[in-house]
């Protein structure tokens, strides 16, 4: 899975969709069952939020937010 991906692009037939990350409980029991986790983000803060979480395989972003597909990760988890 790729770690940024739009909505409605991508097979998510065995993932469990969140829209936030509020129920760690769910985050766990997932990730325990080897079930890929996916988070709708729809800005660089959500994504970077998503993402900072290992059980977190992708961040879905909306069709119109597609530029958030060319993130730099590293600069805006690390800086410039």
């Amino acid at each position: 899975m790729p770690e940024i991906a739009v909505e409605g692009e991508l097979d998510l037939d065995e993932a469990l969709v969140l829209e936030d990350l509020s129920d760690p409980e769910k985050l766990q029991e997932a990730h325990e069952a080897g079930r890929p986790i996916v988070v709708r983000a729809a800005s660089a803060e959500e994504v970077k939020e998503a993402l900072s979480r290992p059980e977190v395989a992708t961040a879905l972003v909306p069709p119109d937010r597609r530029e958030l597909l060319e993130l730099d990760l590293r600069e805006l988890t690390y800086g410039p």
